[in-house]
């Protein structure tokens, strides 16, 4: 299924949740410096495992980065 991850189309064999969207991205889960908002909708951390994604979703993936 096609879907738009931060602007990008990607291809996802089949419907996941965020978390294992995340992981199929290889992009490490954390409760301090992530976001996750589909379709303009910030999703709760809480709803990780229980929002999937569908096809033409458009998820923006926002991750703090520190430094100085």
């Amino acid at each position: 299924m096609k879907v738009i991850v931060n602007g990008k189309e990607r291809f996802i064999k089949e419907s996941v949740n965020i978390k294992e969207l995340l992981r199929l991205l290889d992009i490490e889960f954390r409760e301090v410096g992530l976001a996750v908002s589909v379709n303009g909708e910030v999703v709760p951390k809480s709803e990780y495992e229980s929002t999937y994604i569908k096809e033409g979703d458009s998820i923006e993936i926002v991750q703090l980065v520190g430094g100085g």
